[in-house]
């Protein structure tokens, strides 16, 4: 490039015939132009750095009974109102660190990562989620509790109550009035307080029912409940505030009833949730499908030469649904039971 403005050609031609860009040009002269910086050899001692008797001296300092427990910044500072200096605060810490002096003093509790719950069912009575949520009341600061158990496979409300608290007595009856066998049931939960209940674990334990719980702070481990809150509090209907638990309990019950016999699910092929929890899906969907045909029969080119797609019901539902590695991941026919590995 400079023997190019040597012989008379511009900076513009230059970098023209050189595919380079004038703005990389003038970058690299001035770099070119620049002393080279001041650099500290690192594998030399520095002329102002602590002779070895002053190093001493401000460990010395550091574990005296007096500034034991101080802070390097705070011993500076202590030692510059009584008239002394022995080095920066910045200094303390890198001599500290050097003798490993640095290190937490408390003893820290470590947790272990909660393992992650991965639960699959295949049938209804299979896998319940609950979960409680607030409903706003007449005044400020005011709230009912709404207790909601949700059927996994086929997002049937199973049970519910509105209370004016959160009460692990509240709960056991919920779960005592559902008639469940032993061995049948697997309950899922978040970690909340009430949900770990030590009595609550018991009435688990005597009605023959295993549990298991979310990761703290992983919403995403009680999906089906959440999206189940989501539904109810976007209704169009859904009050601003609940005027008493009367008037809360009235309410869920309406909700309950279109919820369970009238919603149409998509996760569950457009059904409701009743027709899948009482084995009503299959008869259903044979008679949408077949209507579906006949339409196809009468107007073939308002559909894909292949007919219509049919509505099919899904073979499980999943808790962070386990890879196809998995042992214990179900197989193609759906025959797996539910699993957990908490």
């Amino acid at each position: 490039m400079t023997a190019l403005f040597a012989v008379g050609v511009s900076q513009r031609e230059a970098c023209r015939s050189t595919n380079t860009s004038r703005a990389s040009w003038n970058r690299w002269h001035k770099k070119a132009s620049l002393s080279q910086p001041f650099h500290i050899v690192r594998s030399g001692r520095q002329p102002h750095a602590l002779a070895a008797d002053e190093q001493t001296a401000v460990l010395a300092i550091c574990n005296s009974e007096r500034f034991c427990n101080s802070a390097p910044r705070a011993i500076v500072a202590t030692l510059l109102d009584e008239g002394h200096y022995l080095a920066s605060a910045s200094t303390f810490y890198r001599i500290l660190r050097t003798h490993e002096l640095t290190r937490e003093r408390r003893a820290i509790a470590s947790h272990p990562a909660r393992v992650k719950p991965e639960l699959v069912t295949t049938e209804p009575n299979e896998l319940w989620s609950w979960d409680v949520t607030k409903l706003a009341g007449p005044a400020k600061w005011t709230w009912f509790s709404l207790y909601l158990v949700l059927d996994v496979f086929s997002r049937y409300i199973v049970g519910w109550e509105v209370a004016t608290t959160e009460s692990t007595a509240i709960a056991k009856a919920l779960f005592r009035e559902q008639g469940i066998g032993p061995g049948q049931l697997h309950i899922h939960a978040d970690g909340g307080a009430m949900m770990k209940a030590k009595s609550l674990a018991l009435l688990f334990a005597d009605l023959g029912i295993s549990k298991s719980h979310s990761r703290p702070h992983t919403s995403n481990d009680n999906p089906y409940s959440e999206a189940q809150f989501k539904t109810l509090k976007y209704r169009p209907e859904f009050p601003q505030f609940f005027a008493s638990v009367r008037h809360a309990r009235v309410f869920i019950a309406d909700f309950v009833r279109w919820y369970n016999h009238e919603h149409r699910h998509s996760g569950l092929a457009f059904l409701t949730p009743a027709d899948v929890h009482y084995g009503r899906a299959q008869d259903v969907l044979t008679k949408r499908n077949a209507a579906m045909q006949q339409v196809w029969v009468r107007y073939p080119r308002r559909f894909h030469p292949r007919g219509p797609a049919a509505y099919a019901l899904v073979d499980a539902a999943y808790i962070n649904r386990p890879s196809s590695d998995h042992p214990d991941a179900p197989n193609q026919h759906g025959t797996n039971q539910c699993l957990t590995n908490v």
